[in-house]
């Protein structure tokens, strides 16, 4: 971690998200259970190839890095080759770079292993993953290979039978907490709890978010407060969304609509609607029962809208739904 000596002009030099990132596994915040997984590799030195699949922002690259860092310390530089899904990873980079690389002949520590990361891993196509299965079997003496990605589904099962699987999950609010207090002492941020609560909410488990947006804050408003967070992330206030669900709530099926229709007018997306309304709907007070109707038909909702069908019909048919659901529940 950065000194909290470190002077607040100083983040403007680069990133928080790349100025606070973790070296060592052990800081490395959430996860607990692949945290350890990977901090017996660290001690023991055994690296096998490693899918690491999980949500954006979750700390998988990070975790990776740091792994290649307590492995191969100094040699970190010549023992590692990291492709992202920006780099062309087709069939010609599988059979020429990442060959090229794992041939090479490289001093490092006895027991240890060159390492390739390929991030973004689901994003390579089938023909360069065919092709990888190959290059990890023949040269599995002297390089291991870590690929991160979303969806782990999107490896082909070849390589996912050659791999360790370590899965990671949204934070939870607390940990993104806990994280954004040393960042905020260290680059000595005016806050409110209002706007920690905000970052929390419109990061939804993401650290990288979470950052992104308390710096995007500080940067433009110099005070991090609710009002000023949904600003700047430009997502619909969750208390106008509550509104809306109160509305529903109570039988004002025509209050409801006139909010959305607020909302709607203001340029949100369909997409950041529904899903700040879903957020919203999991943590509102309401009958056990009656709030898993209510996110059922959000969640159907939300599907229509991924296939394109985002008009604000389609928003009103779902309040149309949540009333119908709320009426019966209120007649049985």
């Amino acid at each position: 971690m950065a000194s909290s000596s470190s002077s607040a002009s100083s983040g403007y030099d680069i990133p928080w998200v790349e100025k606070y990132r973790p070296t060592k596994v052990s800081d490395i915040v959430g996860n607990d259970d692949a945290v350890s997984r990977l901090q017996v590799i660290a001690r023991d030195g055994n690296m096998p190839n490693i899918i690491l699949a999980g949500p954006p922002g979750t700390g998988k690259t990070t975790s990776i890095l740091a792994l290649a860092h307590e492995l191969l310390g100094s040699n970190c530089k010549e023992g590692v080759l990291e492709l992202n899904a920006s780099d062309d990873r087709g069939i010609d980079v599988v059979r020429n770079k990442i060959k090229m690389f794992a041939q090479k002949k490289v001093t490092l520590p006895p027991g240890r292993h060159k390492i390739i990361i390929l991030d973004e891993a689901d994003s390579m196509t089938s023909g360069a993953q065919q092709a990888l299965r190959r290059t990890m079997e023949i040269y599995s003496n002297t390089t291991r290979f870590a690929l991160a990605c979303n969806t782990s589904s999107k490896i082909i099962e070849p390589i996912q039978s050659r791999c360790a699987l370590v899965r990671f999950s949204r934070l939870s609010d607390k940990e993104i907490l806990g994280r954004l207090m040393i960042v905020i002492e260290a680059e000595k941020v005016p806050y409110d709890d209002g706007g920690l609560e905000a970052i929390i909410f419109t990061a939804d488990g993401d650290m990288r978010q979470a950052l992104n947006n308390l710096q995007a804050t500080y940067s433009g408003f110099r005070f991090v407060s609710q009002k000023n967070v949904f600003k700047v992330c430009d997502q619909p206030h969750p208390l106008h969304v509550k509104n809306i669900i109160r509305n529903v709530r109570e039988g004002k099926f025509d209050d409801a609509c006139g909010s959305l229709k607020q909302l709607y007018d203001l340029g949100y997306s369909p997409t950041d609607i529904i899903t700040t309304l879903f957020r919203v709907v999991k943590n509102y007070e309401m009958p056990e029962y009656l709030k898993l109707e209510f996110m059922k038909e959000t969640g159907f909702a939300h599907m229509r809208i991924c296939d394109g069908v985002g008009s604000y019909l389609q928003l009103c048919g779902l309040l149309a739904k949540l009333s119908l659901v709320n009426e019966t529940a209120k007649a049985a």
